[in-house]
């Protein structure tokens, strides 16, 4: 049973790192090449689909986390798993401290209504998402050597 909650828990966690990354690597690079109108609603409608899933992604990440490293007795390594929630719990924070105040506005933006500062807050969302993504990436590396 626990060997089915360490394979669950590290897809959960490594699919919300590999979606973030995306986000931060793939997926705004090409939004950022096309027009100022398609670029700000993809990202508009990108921040209000994410935006939807992400909290319960994130919560459910960190406790499938914490089930593994209370449940884990000898065969995980509890600090690693322990510094790898705190990680996590971290990421929410940044989240919900820096990132969601930013994409809630952005998210209901249009060309009609956006404000003339528009680029520079989505690019503040841009820089403070790197941080959230090293920090995510950090986290599930110490999640997969706390369960190996």
């Amino acid at each position: 049973m626990l060997n089915g909650l360490e394979v669950f828990t590290t897809v959960v966690v490594g699919m919300l790192v590999g979606v973030e990354f995306a986000v931060a690597f793939v997926i705004n690079p090409i939004l950022r090449a096309l027009p100022d109108d398609s670029y700000q609603l993809g990202r508009a409608h990108g921040g209000r689909m994410l935006g939807a899933v992400m909290p319960f992604w994130y919560i459910g990440s960190l406790a499938l986390v914490a089930i593994c490293a209370a449940a884990g007795g000898d065969h995980v390594d509890t600090g690693l798993a322990v510094t790898s929630g705190a990680m996590l719990a971290l990421s929410v924070v940044m989240s919900v401290a820096l990132l969601v105040p930013i994409n809630n506005r952005s998210k209901t933006w249009t060309p009609e209504n956006r404000p003339a500062d528009w680029r520079e807050q989505s690019d503040r969302w841009d820089r403070y998402h790197y941080g959230r993504v090293a920090v995510l990436v950090a986290a599930f590396a110490l999640l997969v050597s706390a369960l190996v």
